[in-house]
């Protein structure tokens, strides 16, 4: 979801978060408010207010059909034969993987129609969570009274990576073990792991993204963002005729109730007060800063030529999205309305517990604690943030790839997180990715990486002495890309299969570069999680655990990009003085590109002017409802409550920028595709009418069609 904000509405905004009634941490969450787990659906709530109980089977259903993206999204089966929807924003990355200078998928789109047309997406992984177990007391267990914050913490994940370890070996599913309640709940979720995903479809970028930046996170709104994948196993479109969602013809109806079943990423609804203030104040300025300079940079690569451009394209996309949603983040923090009722939503709680001696004993010195550490980490942020790498994806991964041969010797529970036995399959995955490397354009986010560092740490730190070695960023950035061989993925198998005598004996420019400063890397690592994470861990759980005491599981977890359910209706709201309808059409789309006089990003790509008159223009585009989602949920599918996908989460509108920190069901709005758009463009704009009649169930996949 494209979390976003233009900087004209941030105005507009401020003037929306002093008149709602937020939600933060309430006994009774509000109505159409939260990201459920599936092991805790809100179920009283959907009987009070929809007369509506879903039942055991419905819940599986619907969970075995949606799917997480690993690349930071979510989906769906829309098929029996493997076919997956998502975002055309979901799928950029991986049309910039498989474009060229001579087919940019990016903005021309792409529609294969054969299976055997279909493109190989590399890199790309698709989980769908197959089962959850709860492990709480398993990993509370491992903490043993008397232990140190960094024992604690050293044990829980000792146990945690026990436990994902003997999940794969007995299952060969992904096993990931998930911290919900900060803590106060540990729960194993098991995921079908698939990595052969193809490109079927996708529209093109100035139709998906039509009004570009000046509507984005805006409505009404009126684009055409989907794409379609399928998923192959052993060579052969996959199964999955017993859990895909059937698609709607008549699409989604004003006024009706339903779910979103996706990944939101994270949320921060139950932080502390000291979290928030650290976020406000220090974390999203730097943040937003390092992320503006690196637009700079993409931006003026890009200017050099059309190639350079489309190479960097999708990460300028990107970096802009995450400015946006940033700045949202921080303007709404910064709303005075917002923080008052965050300390009164604090202080209640902490009543509560000092009222009671057992858990002010247990419980009433966290928030203090937490926020000691925050300060500890205030202190150190600079450091912390700016001895790394930047953004340099090449650069990363060589220093993956020296971290993974030096982990990997070491027992399980000793290594680093993210080099657990568990992890490995999909870790390896990833560097072993075909996607092509863009040197020229790596050369200048890795200059900018080191001269940030030496910007804002200065020539006399440690790592920047190691890292630059009396050479400007410029010059050593260029001697260490200049002839490594890490841009083919067979030689980054010979370095993981030959081990730390590999890496160690390398005279790759690259390697050699990142060896030196990987120590003051896992220096930095170490401080932060002696000093701020052991301590957030602790406390934070003691917090999940008072939280229970307190409102039971009457509360929903805060996001963890694992499935949700959310759940709403299909509805307009109150907006500057006037009312935003629940959809809008084809009809809303042509007087907008004309109103503007087709000029960008108001333009139409030509098919879309040839096939003015072949298209049904009342027929609806995009809609709101009033579901609880957040970045992550791009891509999940809208269903009702027969199970039948009436639509395609692919934004909120301004009044949702806040969605991280509250819910206000008034006027938050995730904005959606509806289904009977996606037919109506597949059979009348681009000749797509095989695919549309796989979507509609009215034929067999093509998995016999000839080559065209």
């Amino acid at each position: 979801m494209k979390t976003l904000v233009r900087r004209s509405g941030i105005v507009f905004l401020l003037a929306v978060v002093a008149s709602v009634s937020f939600s933060l941490l309430r006994a009774r969450p509000m109505p159409d408010e939260g990201m459920w787990t599936f092991d805790n659906p809100p179920l009283k709530q959907l009987k009070a207010r929809y007369n509506f109980v879903p039942t055991q089977a419905w819940l599986d259903h619907v969970r075995l059909s949606s799917l997480r993206f690993n690349n930071g999204g979510s989906g769906s089966f829309v098929g029996p034969h493997g076919l997956v929807l998502t975002n055309h924003h979901i799928a950029l990355s991986e049309l910039q993987k498989i474009s060229t200078a001579e087919h940019n998928y990016v903005k021309n789109g792409f529609y294969a129609r054969t299976e055997a047309q279909e493109l190989k997406c590399p890199g790309l992984e698709i989980n769908q969570l197959i089962s959850l177990e709860n492990v709480t007391a398993q990993v509370h267990g491992a903490v043993k009274p008397g232990m140190s914050d960094v024992e604690a913490l050293q044990a829980r994940r000792a146990e945690i990576a026990s436990i994902e370890r003997q999940s794969l070996q007995a299952t060969g599913l992904r096993s990931d073990v998930v911290t919900l309640y900060a803590g106060g709940e540990y729960w194993l979720y098991r995921y079908k792991k698939y990595s052969d995903i193809r490109l079927v479809f996708d529209p093109g970028h100035q139709i998906a993204y039509f009004g570009g930046d000046p509507d984005n996170f805006t409505y009404p709104r009126y684009d055409l963002d989907f794409a379609l994948f399928r998923v192959y196993e052993h060579g052969k479109p996959v199964d999955s005729s017993h859990n895909y969602f059937r698609w709607s013809r008549r699409g989604a109806q004003r006024g009706e109730l339903v779910f979103v079943s996706g990944n939101p990423g994270r949320t921060n609804r139950q932080d502390t007060v000291a979290e928030l203030e650290l976020l406000r104040d220090r974390i999203l300025p730097l943040r937003l800063g390092m992320l503006e300079g690196l637009r700079s940079v993409l931006v003026r690569y890009s200017a050099q030529g059309a190639e350079q451009a489309r190479e960097a394209g999708g990460m300028i996309f990107f970096i802009s999205n995450s400015i946006k949603s940033l700045t949202g983040q921080e303007e709404g923090l910064k709303n005075p309305e917002l923080m008052a009722m965050e300390k009164r939503h604090e202080a209640a709680f902490r009543a509560r517990i000092a009222a009671n001696p057992e858990w002010q004993k247990e419980y009433g010195d966290s928030w203090d604690r937490i926020a000691q550490a925050e300060k500890e980490y205030a202190a150190n942020l600079k450091p912390f943030a700016f001895r790394s790498l930047g953004a340099a994806p090449l650069a990363q991964r060589a220093l993956t790839i020296v971290q993974y041969v030096a982990e990997v010797k070491k027992p399980d529970a000793e290594r680093l997180p993210g080099f657990h036995d568990a992890q490995l399959p999909s870790l390896r995955f990833q560097l072993l990715s075909p996607a092509p490397v863009y040197l020229q354009m790596e050369e200048a986010m890795l200059a900018h990486a080191l001269a940030q560092s030496l910007a804002e740490l200065g020539p006399n730190d440690p790592y920047v002495r190691a890292a630059l070695q009396n050479r400007t960023p410029q010059v050593a950035a260029h001697e260490a890309l200049a002839g490594t061989k890490l841009g083919d993925p067979s030689f980054r198998k010979s370095l993981l299969t030959g081990g730390q005598a590999a890496v160690d004996a390398s005279t790759d420019p690259l390697i050699v570069f990142v060896r030196r400063l990987d120590p003051f890397i896992r220096q930095g690592q170490a401080w932060y999680d002696e000093n701020v994470v052991s301590v957030v861990a602790s406390y934070g759980q003691k917090l999940g655990q008072a939280r229970f005491a307190v409102y039971g599981k009457s509360v929903y977890p805060d996001a963890t990009f694992t499935p949700r359910l959310a759940y709403g209706t299909v509805v307009g709201y109150p907006m500057n003085g006037t009312i935003a309808p629940p959809f809008t059409t084809f009809y809303g789309l042509y007087d907008r590109a004309y109103g503007f006089g087709l000029k960008p990003p108001f333009d139409l790509p030509q098919r879309f002017l040839q096939a003015r008159n072949r298209i049904d223009l009342s027929t609806p585009l995009d809609f709101v409802t009033s579901c609880d989602v957040v970045g992550g949920n791009s891509g999940s599918p809208v269903i009702d409550r027969q199970g039948k996908i009436v639509g395609l989460i692919f934004d909120g509108n301004i009044e949702s920028l806040v969605g991280d920190f509250a819910y206000d069901g008034k006027v938050n709005r995730s904005v959606a595709v509806d289904t009977t758009a996606i037919i109506e463009a597949l059979r009348e704009v681009y000749n797509a009418g095989p695919l549309a009649d796989e979507l509609e169930g009215r034929q067999p996949a093509r998995a016999n069609a000839k080559k065209d």
